[in-house]
């Protein structure tokens, strides 16, 4: 089992990537600090108080909620909107607290998984920078897939969670009613929206007994606090800015559904309409910018990528795009700022190592393009663009 020590140095690697997918930290700070204060109460009401803690909501639209094994802890937009109630959130909170005080996703995390992923980064079939390769790149979320680095929870540990979370919640003064609501908010979102809850219930696997338990713990082992409040309004009020995007974010995850069927049009005229209700929507711009890329439009994915980055310049995953989407366009010069934004945003990815080699190479600095991609070959050697590294030092005279 990992040590206190490297559950945290794990969590402090990995958890950035998995933000940045989901387009990064919600820029809202009173809604962060509020998420934080109620996770926090609840964490000093577990079995790991001395766990460094944190909770923040992403950006992302899709329903899912996760935590790292040192306690970083988020929330999507997507499943925040859904919510009603403080209690609730302190379920959804709770449950998450759960795995890492049972230690679930440091079992589930300490198998190298980092190394695999960053190793293989966004490893699309990539022997050049053309746009079939790139847009199947761009479809896993600039670099780091949709869910890559969460832990895969099996039934047990959603069960150990689930009464874990419950047992917290309730000592911090909340209704255990607040679980149940959770439970049926996402068998409801499981029936109606299935696309946009697929990674929450492959990561932690949901079942109709999961809100049956929570039901017969409520009415029973915590029946003495059903009556305890759930704060509806405080929660209301405190995602109100929130919750007036739900259209938006309900926009993006139809849009992001029809990318996934490939259809393109579909997605592009969704996006559109959630632009025109919020034309500085990180999420939106972002979502809008892949979309172009699938299209084969580079230069459209890049003005979207440019506005995106304008909007949250201290998010790495719209420099990744531009970056691409101007390796694309042959403007070798561009590309390679953004991939240095991108690694000083971000910084431990190898892919970032092969794409400046590209560049450089497109701008003919053949010297400094081998030094690149000997760097890259350090850390990877298998898969496409290793091999396609490993070809232009021994083309080039570095490798006999």
């Amino acid at each position: 089992m990992m040590s206190r020590s490297q559950e945290i140095a794990l969590d402090r690697q990995q958890a950035p990537f998995q933000f940045s997918a989901d387009y990064g930290v919600i820029q809202d700070q009173r809604l962060n600090g509020y998420l934080n204060r109620v996770g926090l109460e609840l964490a000093r009401r577990s079995h790991r108080p001395d766990m460094p803690f944190s909770f923040r909501g992403v950006n992302a639209a899709h329903i899912n909620a996760y935590a790292f094994p040192g306690g970083s802890i988020a929330a999507t937009r997507g499943i925040l909107v859904e919510l009603q109630s403080e209690a609730e959130l302190a379920a959804l909170l709770g449950h998450e607290i759960g795995h890492v005080c049972a230690r679930h996703a440091a079992e589930q995390m300490g198998k190298g998984l980092l190394v695999n992923l960053l190793v293989a980064g966004a490893s699309a079939a990539t022997s050049s920078a053309g746009h079939e390769s790139t847009a199947e790149l761009i479809s896993r979320l600039g670099g780091i897939g949709a869910g890559a680095l969460l832990a895969r929870y099996s039934r047990n540990d959603e069960r150990e969670a689930d009464a874990l979370g419950m047992e917290y919640m309730t000592r911090a003064g909340y209704t255990p009613l607040g679980m149940v609501g959770l439970m049926e908010i996402l068998l409801r979102s499981g029936e109606h929206n299935p696309t946009a809850i697929e990674l929450m219930f492959a990561t932690h696997p949901m079942s109709r007994e999961r809100l049956e338990t929570a039901r017969q713990n409520a009415r029973g082992r915590y029946r003495a606090m059903i009556d305890n409040p759930d704060h509806r309004q405080r929660y209301l009020d405190h995602t109100a800015s929130l919750r007036r995007l739900k259209p938006v974010i309900k926009a993006i995850q139809k849009a992001e559904t029809a990318m996934a069927g490939k259809q393109l049009d579909r997605a592009e005229e969704l996006l559109r309409t959630a632009l025109d209700q919020a034309p500085e929507d990180y999420g939106a711009l972002v979502v809008m910018a892949k979309c172009q890329f699938l299209r084969r439009q580079p230069n459209e994915a890049a003005s979207y990528a440019r506005q995106a980055t304008r909007v949250y310049p201290d998010e790495a995953q719209s420099h990744w795009l531009l970056a691409m989407a101007s390796l694309a366009e042959q403007k070798y010069g561009q590309a390679l700022r953004e991939f240095d934004e991108v690694d000083r945003l971000l910084p431990g990815n190898p892919d970032i190592l092969f794409y400046r080699g590209r560049a450089l190479e497109g701008m003919q600095r053949r010297e400094e393009a081998a030094r690149a991609y000997a760097a890259f070959l350090g850390q990877v050697r298998q898969g496409d663009k290793a091999k396609y590294a490993y070809a232009r030092l021994r083309e080039w005279g570095y490798i006999r």
